[in-house]
């Protein structure tokens, strides 16, 4: 198969021809049709990510076609449409048995723990328990957004932020996972404020129906705007960059009894979190990590009758060829939407 591999962190990425994957027991062999290009491929790629062991190829957002099944898959055959969340569980341990996969002690994670999709073939593990079928209705590009950025800011909106019609959400960050976290927050009849440094991120977000606020002023300075342009208070706020200035303002800007979720990732020496506010005012703190193969089905019903679409977010599409340039300027080149490599043969 052809992949994009690199054989050392932030070294030259490289399209190579490799061994075809087998599947093992509890997985299949999945032949890629599409797959997103995401930040956190960059930061596996930086060596951010501690389960990357090298040589290594990437990629964890994907939409495909099952061409090899492992002797104890039950559910699945030859030839059906798939595609997974980035968090595979185990099936059998206590969050699993539980329903919350999406933090499973013993994770398969593609493009992490285990070669990933940057190529024309990917071996996925607990297959039974985590594929989902693509409904006919879906494109491979559209299916291929849904695994990581998506299909995160659907838990973190609906399941974890518990938002409500009416509700003002505010949404830091208009990348990928931000813009899913404004349709959606819009889809189920939310107010959205979205606060962005691009004046082409903002315009995107504006697209979709948010409001939109500067972020390039201090914490003190964009809680007082925050409270201002939603009369009081987001109730719910949703970080979707990762940084301290940015926590401190989500909770410090949220009405009383509000929810903040997290979801960009942060060094752990920056982490501070204003404890005294999230007492005095009885604020809810939330983590947001992927989501369950179990709760796609509504996230898709959304999707094909039109109440979500995804679609809009995917600005640009590439073959696997450009991947060697399009990930390492990542970390530099800022693209408003959503990049998918749909040409994994070329």
């Amino acid at each position: 198969m052809r992949a994009a591999l690199y054989t050392r962190f932030q070294g030259p990425i490289s399209i190579e021809h490799l061994a075809d994957p087998a599947p093992e027991p509890d997985g299949v062999v999945v032949s890629v049709e599409a797959t997103g290009l995401c930040r956190s491929d960059w930061h596996g790629w930086m060596d951010h990510d501690p389960d990357i062991t090298l040589p290594h190829v990437p990629g964890h957002e994907l939409a495909g076609t099952i061409v090899a099944i492992g002797s104890d898959v039950t559910r699945w055959r030859i030839g059906d449409r798939v595609t997974v969340p980035f968090v595979a569980g185990c099936g059998e341990c206590e969050q699993c048995r539980g329903g919350n996969e999406q933090v499973c002690e013993r994770q398969f994670q593609p493009g992490f723990t285990a070669w990933g999709s940057f190529a024309e073939l990917v071996a996925l593990r607990y297959a039974d328990g985590n594929l989902v079928t693509i409904p006919e209705q879906i494109d491979a590009v559209t299916a291929a957004t849904l695994g990581c950025r998506f299909a995160t800011a659907f838990r973190a909106v609906v399941d974890q932020g518990r938002v409500g019609a009416d509700e003002w959400v505010a949404v830091h960050g208009c990348g990928g996972v931000g813009l899913a976290a404004i349709m959606i927050a819009k889809a189920y009849g939310a107010r959205v404020v979205a606060i962005d440094p691009n004046d082409k991120a903002r315009g995107f977000a504006r697209s979709l129906g948010a409001m939109t606020l500067d972020h390039d002023r201090d914490a003190i300075t964009m809680t007082k705007a925050l409270k201002e342009a939603t009369g009081g208070g987001p109730h719910l706020s949703i970080d979707a960059i990762g940084n301290a200035v940015v926590v401190a303002t989500s909770i410090e800007s949220l009405r009383r009894r509000g929810r903040h979720v997290q979801i960009g990732l942060l060094p752990e020496n920056e982490i501070v979190v204003p404890m005294g506010t999230v007492i005095g005012r009885e604020l809810e703190v939330f983590g947001s990590h992927g989501m369950q193969a179990h709760r796609y089905p509504e996230m898709l019903e959304m999707i094909i009758d039109g109440r979500l679409e995804p679609s809009r977010l995917v600005t640009r599409t590439i073959p696997l060829s450009e991947v060697t340039q399009a990930l390492p300027e990542m970390g530099s080149v800022q693209r408003p939407g959503v990049t998918v490599i749909d040409r994994l043969d070329a």
